[in-house]
């Protein structure tokens, strides 16, 4: 049997979205398209300040007549607030929801397993025996990313028992994720601070630069279009055992501060790295760090290149 493994995402959970005007009310908040959700279809967004400034990131999916938005567990309640501000006379219900499971599945043979495609980044499938409750998911962000089932907290066990699955700890996740760039949340963007370009929601369908109007839109396409994008969350190769906290700069050998680490596991981290010092001998906490470049990312060109 393939070697599938899951991990129970405890930190993530779920807010719903309930009522006839729930997609044209999302549609006007966060950064991406979301007349594209679909049952056979999730996409990453984000929720931000009006001056363009990161607050929340969601993985938004539809099941039945209700929107289901994955996001940071312990900060649904503040997600709820900020949402319940722009209401007004919206026919919409928000609400916590409970009594659900976030696992995340990877490995050899584990979207063939779900029954999902490889290479199509937000595809939706229900879990097979579940007369509609629960379904499972590509990421929406990159092709080869662990996978996501969202299900009952009462049926997860026998879900992912049934797909072969075997645990995994956190750590083993953790690795995948940060080996391939991937945020999580306001662990890897500071709230009210980070920008969206600086993290990937460019290239990882995260943001939708023609569906019109959305809280936040102003800032974040004058990034795009003016080329300001200076830092880049980025992976970073430590030594085989090494870990660095979150917030440890990054020095250049001068000691000029070049970006700063966000998540870290053994080996590898995340770090908000200034692109001017991406390819200089750098440290994190006194050990030599090397930034490194997945294929997805798309770096600014230099001007003079711009031009020809």
């Amino acid at each position: 049997m393939a070697d599938i493994r899951y991990t129970v995402l405890e930190h993530r959970g779920l807010l719903t979205i309930a009522g006839e005007d729930r997609r044209t009310f999302l549609q006007g908040l966060v950064s991406n398209d979301v007349t594209k959700v679909a049952p056979d279809r999730a996409v990453w967004a984000a929720l931000l300040t009006p001056q363009g400034k990161f607050l929340h990131d969601m993985v938004i999916v539809e099941m039945g007549e209700t929107l289901f938005l994955e996001a940071e567990q312990a900060r649904l309640d503040d997600l709820k607030t900020r949402l319940s501000r722009y209401r007004l006379r919206a026919k919409v219900q928000i609400a916590v929801a409970e009594g659900w499971e976030v696992a995340a599945v990877f490995g050899a043979g584990a979207a063939a397993r779900l029954g999902l495609p490889e290479n199509a980044p937000g595809a939706v499938l229900p879990l097979p025996g579940g007369d509609g409750d629960g379904i499972a998911f590509t990421d929406p962000r990159l092709a080869g990313a662990p996978l996501r089932v969202i299900a009952p907290t009462e049926r997860a066990a026998a879900v992912l028992a049934d797909l072969g699955a075997v645990p995994a700890g956190r750590d083993d996740y953790e690795a995948l994720r940060i080996g391939l760039g991937l945020p999580d949340g306001s662990r890897d963007i500071e709230v009210e601070k980070g920008l969206l370009l600086e993290s990937g929601f460019d290239e990882l369908n995260g943001v939708d630069f023609k569906k019109g109007c959305y809280v936040g839109q102003e800032l974040t396409a004058r990034t795009k279009y003016r080329g300001l994008t200076k830092k880049r969350l980025l992976p970073l190769t430590l030594p085989p055992g090494h870990t660095a906290a979150p917030g440890t700069p990054l020095l250049t050998a001068d000691g000029k501060e070049a970006g700063e680490v966000r998540t870290s596991v053994s080996g590898r981290a995340l770090a908000l790295v200034r692109l001017e010092h991406r390819e200089a001998p750098l440290t994190a906490d006194g050990v030599a760090v090397t930034v490194a470049l997945p294929d997805w990312v798309r770096l600014p060109q230099p001007k003079e290149a711009a031009g020809t």
